[in-house]
């Protein structure tokens, strides 16, 4: 099997950062793993930048016609409900 090119990468961290990971063993691992984890939870209209465009703004007004944030009851996670699901119940 054919292994996958590995690139490398560096960004500044503030120093608390730095002594907080001093006692991980594989820093570079933890790392992988955490950017990946939080790759899997990346808002799909903003992708993660916290900000949505004018044109996605006005996509999210015509859906959000038929939609609602609505938090959980059990778990309190906020979630989008379809008012066409809504009504079969």
């Amino acid at each position: 099997m054919k292994k996958e090119k590995q690139d490398i990468i560096t960004f500044k961290v503030p120093e608390s950062l730095v002594e907080a990971m001093r006692g991980i063993p594989n820093r570079s691992e933890f790392i992988r793993t955490a950017v990946v984890a939080a790759l899997d939870s990346v808002c799909p209209l903003c992708r993660g930048t916290g900000v949505i465009m004018p044109k996605q703004r006005r996509h999210l007004e015509t859906f959000m016609v038929d939609h609602h944030l609505e938090e959980c009851n059990t778990c309190n996670a906020v979630h989008l409900v379809c008012e066409h699901n809504s009504q079969k119940s």
